[in-house]
């Protein structure tokens, strides 16, 4: 039996429905098995979860501005913080989104959203802030890729990044968090639009070069912020905030407008290089066809997580991937016109089709102003359906 058509669109109301047809739910449906392999780079709990919400989300219910203060002044960086945890604790602390809201936390970075910016500012581009929308980075189009790693950390915006880092540990005697660090082709693309892409087939050598000088910066970035923070990709992720040590996550967004002959050719080597030097080691791919790249992923070193963009063939990306850790991204944009009972069907198919609990987790990042929280109740609550039926079975 699926879920689907057994549980009543309204969901508040049908509570109790709900739970009583869990035993209804077909074990084999979900593959059960009690012998999971696990990652033990990784070390979660089975199925962890998380969301974020879109900056148009929290300035209609939080009031909390997104202008340049809200990421660079130290009494707002931490202000706001906890202003967001004390939010997410009301709404859904029951199923374990917030542990600490009532401390104080000089995040040095926007944990809660996810927005890469900051590395792209660093080599020159222009970013535009706003009250109820993220980081805006406007592409500075240049004529060609001549990037200097070492003018990055002389620019403005390192320097202002220094600053709150400096003033928060001042003050409070640690830092935490982390900031989106994007990815090689995402700021490329930044910094010289989609002319980068003629540039690959007719300035390959020149390419390379450019794509390794950004990936130096992007390095040399995550490597300051971990070691005064202990992580790198919160905000890049959420759900790898579950995991035991600090996961290094390259956001790939770009890469569904490439080939997989360019990504081996101009990509590939700097996360096979990434992936030996920093595991655990996670690829983050929102765009609708990641499966297009499973053959050329399971050649990496180690893959340790892989975020599964919507639309994704998650029962392909496990043939190829039967070790990786396979985050499904449910759409923001799906998510609010469906039904509760559509979600709870749409989660319970997907983490089928990845087969192992152990490697999957489940989130949906950027969610807008539209949806309600009955939808976001949804998620957690057929999580936390699934995760005690596994149990049960395992414990059978």
């Amino acid at each position: 039996m699926s879920i689907a058509g057994i549980v009543p669109a309204n969901f508040a109301e049908g509570k109790k429905h709900w739970y009583a047809i869990q035993s209804k739910i077909s074990l084999t449906q979900l593959h059960m098995n009690k012998n999971y392999a696990r990652n033990p780079v990784l070390n979660n709990k089975m199925l962890p979860v998380d969301i974020v919400l879109a900056p148009e989300w929290w300035n209609r219910h939080a009031g909390i501005c997104f202008d340049r203060d809200f990421f660079f002044h130290p009494a707002r960086r931490v202000e706001d913080e906890r202003k967001m945890e004390k939010v997410l604790k009301e709404k859904w602390g029951r199923f374990g989104l917030v542990t600490d809201s009532e401390q104080a936390r000089p995040e040095v970075g926007a944990v809660h959203l996810a927005a890469g910016y900051l590395v792209s500012e660093m080599l020159g581009c222009q970013v535009r802030y706003s009250k109820n929308h993220p980081p805006q980075v406007v592409p500075q189009g240049i004529d060609k890729l001549n990037i200097k790693p070492e003018l990055a950390f002389e620019s403005p915006a390192f320097q202002e990044f220094q600053k709150l880092t400096e003033e928060l540990k001042s003050r409070y005697g640690k830092l935490c968090g982390d900031v989106n660090w994007s990815g090689i082709l995402n700021i490329a693309l930044d910094l010289r639009g989609q002319d980068v892409f003629m540039d690959m087939h007719t300035a390959a050598d020149d390419v390379k070069q450019n794509f390794s000088r950004i990936a130096n910066v992007i390095e040399r970035f995550v490597e300051i912020v971990e070691s005064h923070t202990g992580t790198s990709s919160i905000s890049v992720n959420r759900n790898v905030r579950h995991f035991e040590r600090s996961l290094f996550l390259h956001s790939e967004c770009s890469h569904t407008m490439i080939s997989v002959e360019f990504y081996e050719k101009f990509l590939m080597p700097w996360d096979i290089a990434w992936s030996q030097r920093h595991r655990p080691f996670g690829i983050h791919y929102c765009g609708p066809d990641p499966h297009r790249y499973a053959r050329t992923f399971a050649k990496l070193p180690y893959l340790d997580f892989l975020d599964v963009g919507w639309g994704g063939n998650v029962a392909e990306l496990r043939k190829f991937l039967p070790n990786t850790f396979l985050n499904i991204r449910l759409s923001p944009v799906v998510i609010v016109n469906q039904s509760t009972e559509e979600i709870h069907s749409t989660i319970t198919r997907l983490v089928s089709e990845s087969g192992n609990p152990y490697l999957t987790g489940i989130c949906c990042i950027n969610m807008d102003d539209k949806v309600s929280d009955s939808k976001v109740n949804a998620i957690f609550e057929t999580i936390d359906l699934l995760r005690r039926k596994y149990n049960k079975r395992s414990n059978s």
